[in-house]
Formats: C-alpha cells, structure tokens, sequence
C-alpha cells in the first residue's frame, strides 16, 4: 500500500505514474483530494475545540474555587465535547475512505521501468546460453513426456479435472530432483534459510502481500466459514496459497526487526494454487498454465537503502539455477503495463523451449519496496534511531519447478524419444543419464 502522506505531498507525481499503469488517475484515486482535505479540515476543527476546551476547564475550575457560577462554562464544555466527538467520527469516516482507496491502488513503478500498455513493451536485459539445435523436429514436452509415460494428464482430468497433470516413475523423480537441486543451491550457497510454511493462510495474510481483495477470484477459498468479508479475519478463513510469497512474508506479520537482523532471505518449496480466472482458452496444453504446481520461492526483507541491490542479487539467484542447468533463457524488464500489482519493478526470466518454438516466463523476481510491509505491517528499527519504519520486501521464482521440468524436456529431448539428465541433476537422479521409455499401468 502507498503511504497516504506520500501521496498527499506527490499527488501529481503519484497520478503521473498511475497513467504510466495504464490507468485513469480520476478513477482510480476518485475524490481523495477532497476526502483528505475534509479529514484534515475535521482533525483542525477537533485540534480549536479541544483548545477551547483546555481553557474553560481551567476557567471552570477557578471559577469554582472562588465559588463563582461556573453553568455557562460547563454547559459550554458540553456542547464542545459533542462537537469533538461528531468532528473525530468525521475524520474516521474520511481516514476509512482514504485507506480504502489506497487499498486498491498499485505500487508505484520505479523510473527506470519502460512504460506501455503491456507485454510488448517490455525490456530484453540479457540473452544467455545456446539454444540448441536438432537434426530432428523438437517435440513439446506434453507429447515427450506421454510418449515416455512419465506424464499422465487424462488421468488427472478424470481425478481432479482439467489443468492437472500426474507424474510417474523416472517423470516423479525429476520433479523431486529438481526441487531438491534447487534448494540445495539457495541454502548452501546463496545463504537462504530454508522454511516450509502451511499451504494454507487466512485473509489478512492475502492481503498483507496484495492478494486481497482485488484478486480474490484468481484464488482458490476454502469455503469452511463462508466468503471474505471486508479484509475481517474469520474463524476457519482458510484459502490455498498461490505462492509460497504470501505465508513466508507473512512470517514477519506485526514485527519490528532491528537493522542488524537485515537481511532476512528465505526459501521455500511448496505447492501452488491458482484458479486461473480469465485464462480459459489459453494454454490448454501441457504444463504451463495448470490449478497446482510446485515452485522454489525466494523471499527477502532488507532495509530501504538496500533493496535495489538485494533485487540484482535474487534475480542473479534465480538466473544461476538455469545456467546450472545449462538451459538458454532471458531476462525481461517488464514494462509498467505488464508487471504485478504489488511490484515496483520486476524481471522475467524466460526459458526457451524449442518444442514450442518461443520463450515462457520461468521466474519473476519483483522488488515491491514497502508496499507490502505496509500492508503486513512489517518494520525495521534503523541503527540509533528511536522509530521504527518500513522495511522493503522483495521475492521471486527459483524457480517454478514445472516449467523447469519441461524445460528440460523439450531442450535435452534427442531423437528417439529419450530425454538426457542434465549434468548438475544426475546425483540426484541416483546416477541416471537418460530417461527412457518406462512401463505403465
């Protein structure tokens, strides 16, 4: 969420950026400029009265002591405190507005992101690796991996419906592997802890990371105590995480860290759950767009003066498990039509598939400032300062263990329908080189 003096101070900068969104900046901020000045005007008014107030009080009490009639003064004291009391309601009722037209505002994109209206403005940063060629037709992983009845997904239509997929034998192992590769990588190298947090959250966290209330219908609600209300916590509110993004930045919910404790960098392997409203039609093959996956998420809280650096370092992060994998991919800046409602910049990494011929975003590394923190009420008590303030939080990808996995089928395929182990996954494939067609019920 946008800090509110911010935007009061910045209106014009705030509905500049807004544009660059796409979006109108009448409509989206609506009256706030005349809501603010009421609240403000109302708290003014209560700051006279209150004064006021003060005075006759102590008149009050002089008058008292000298055993004057002291009516006229306390009937006015009275009347003050209604008025105080209706001012204050006001200035409620104009802060609630205000918040709740914050609420539905974006981050604000940083200056260096590319403004457009979508995709197609968006930045090629860097090219990496050799896309390989083949003295045959690639394949798409959907027909590799049937063909070696590693991947079933009539049989996960008729178990869950469509959007799903089943893993079997060698295809189950790579999936682990994969995992397993990835998190070995971030721990031991990068310095991330490893957590494994609860695969279902309550409201308040979908909205301390920006999931709520604007996108309620991309996620999937556990209806054990009826719907989302108004950002209230319920009993039994339960929804499935769309990414380990929202229980890991919520593990700091309500905190205060001191500076020192900076960074905090956390990665986490978990299942993923999207209802992938609006995508009907799109993607329908395969693995790309499905209602559960699993990814490898990296999470990072830091100081305000550190997250552009912090940002470079995850994306690198994310960046080093493709090249370990030796898979080409590329890194996008994603234009201020197309990046996430939270993110104040982002980098895609896209991997090429050569069965489809195109490159697939595998990773988004996003820097949301304090947006976020804002919202979970996150902050950091800089070295000798008596306040506290936000902190910024960033995340991304390291990487979404399914597109990786297909990745790796389409690039390592070779012409009899096998598929090669890349060499960093072998130790965790128990040795094995090629994965080959296996028997299945």
């Amino acid at each position: 969420m946008i800090d509110l003096a911010f935007v009061r101070a910045n209106l014009p900068v705030v509905e500049e950026k807004l544009r660059a969104r796409g979006m109108d900046p009448a409509v989206a901020l609506g009256d706030f400029a005349a809501i603010d000045r009421e609240r403000r005007d109302a708290i003014t008014q209560v700051e006279t009265l209150k004064a006021r107030r003060n005075k006759l009080t102590e008149e009050i009490a002089r008058l008292r002591k000298s055993g004057a009639d002291a009516s006229v003064q306390t009937d006015e004291t009275r009347s003050l405190k209604a008025e105080v009391d209706a001012l204050e309601g006001r200035a409620t009722a104009a802060d609630e507005r205000l918040q709740a037209i914050l609420q539905t505002i974006p981050n604000l994109p940083q200056d260096e992101v590319p403004v457009g209206a979508d995709e197609h403005a968006n930045r090629e940063e860097k090219v990496w690796g050799t896309k390989p060629s083949f003295d045959f037709t690639p394949k798409p992983h959907w027909e590799i991996g049937e063909a070696l009845n590693i991947l079933d997904f009539n049989r996960a239509a008729k178990i869950s419906g469509s959007r799903f997929v089943v893993h079997y034998g060698a295809g189950a192992r790579l999936e682990r592997a994969l995992a397993n590769f990835m998190l070995d990588l971030h721990t031991r190298e990068h310095g991330y802890t490893e957590v494994l947090p609860p695969y279902m959250v309550n409201s308040r966290s979908l909205f301390g990371t920006g999931q709520l209330p604007k996108f309620a219908e991309d996620l999937f609600h556990c209806d054990d105590k009826g719907p989302y209300i108004s950002g209230e916590l319920q009993d039994g509110d339960h929804w499935l995480i769309p990414t380990a993004e929202v229980p890991v930045t919520n593990l700091l919910r309500d905190e205060t860290l001191d500076e020192s404790q900076l960074p905090v960098s956390f990665c986490a392997y978990t299942p993923c759950f999207r209802s992938e409203a609006g995508s009907y039609g799109k993607d329908v093959r395969g693995m790309i767009r499905q209602h559960q996956f699993q990814k490898v998420e990296l999470v990072k809280f830091t100081t305000p003066d550190k997250s552009k650096g912090e940002h470079e370092t995850l994306t690198r992060h994310a960046e080093t498990v493709l090249e370990r994998l030796e898979l080409p991919y590329r890194r996008m800046l994603l234009s201020t039509g197309d990046m996430g409602f939270a993110s104040s910049k982002t980098y895609d990494l896209e991997v090429w598939l050569p069965g489809q011929g195109l490159y697939r975003e595998i990773s988004s590394c996003s820097n949301f400032t304090d947006f976020q923190a804002r919202r979970a009420n996150i902050r950091v008590r800089p070295a000798g300062a008596k306040k506290s303030e936000y902190l910024h939080t960033l995340n991304g990808s390291g990487l979404a263990v399914g597109r990786t996995y297909l990745a790796i089928l389409e690039n390592y395929q070779q012409a009899d329908g096998s598929v090669r182990v890349p060499a960093a996954l072998i130790p965790y494939m128990n040795g094995q080189t090629v994965i080959s067609k296996q028997e299945r019920v």
